[in-house]
């Protein structure tokens, strides 16, 4: 069995860093077990940075420890997947009016180019999906608010669980453009209550195309 080269930094956050990778990857798939017996024999390490990497995974909501039966990968429910669209619409619709009010004139150029390389990446949905993230995460890095980042970022990762990436229904990659065109022109007009609407909107169509409902501002 082929073995994994881990870097000198905190050995139980680089075991994070992979195991991460393999569930978002679908290596180690939602519901699975994972046998920490052979992974810890793969990775060439003790069961201890083992389970410190796990509890790190548990704490981001991507692993679920269960008493006296180990660590699952967590199995994302369609009402998981409206409470997260719920909680990810309010917090990045309110960095949007955020920046929308106070982003400086390259903050808005960065977010620009961001759209530029998503209109030039329709074709690659892999691609597409990477610089949507990145899009949307600069929204957030934006605020210099590390709390919001952090909170987004955490829901993001639990919004990677499910099996229904909303890009993959026919024609949303061209919506979810359209949508953040409506987002840039209420940033270019510097109207923040356009940008948190076009925000909520943008989310609302999302959860429709992975299959959920509208959240509960859908009115707003």
């Amino acid at each position: 069995m082929s073995t994994v080269t881990l870097s000198p930094r905190a050995l139980y956050e680089e075991v994070a860093d992979h195991l991460r990778q393999r569930i978002f990857s679908d290596v180690l798939a939602p519901g699975s077990w994972i046998d920490e017996a052979k992974i810890a024999e793969e990775f060439g390490i003790s069961r201890t940075p083992l389970r410190e990497a796990l509890k790190v995974l548990a704490s981001e909501g991507l692993v679920t420890m269960r008493v006296r039966r180990g660590a699952w990968v967590t199995e994302v429910t369609h009402e998981d997947m409206k409470q997260v669209y719920h909680l990810l619409s309010l917090l990045e619709s309110d960095a949007a009016a955020w920046v929308a009010e106070f982003a400086s004139a390259a903050q808005r150029a960065e977010l620009h180019a961001l759209h530029k390389e998503l209109m030039a990446a329709t074709l690659d949905r892999k691609l597409f999906f990477s610089i949507n993230e990145q899009f949307h995460m600069r929204i957030l890095e934006a605020t210099q608010n590390k709390w919001l980042f952090q909170m987004v970022q955490d829901l993001r990762r639990v919004m990677k669980l499910s099996r229904h990436n909303s890009l993959l229904k026919s024609g949303r990659i061209t919506n979810s453009l359209e949508e953040h065109e409506t987002i840039m022109a209420a940033f270019d007009a510097r109207d923040p209550v356009a940008a948190r609407q076009a925000m909520q909107a943008h989310f609302v169509q999302g959860l429709d195309a992975a299959g959920g409902y509208p959240c509960p501002m859908q009115a707003a």
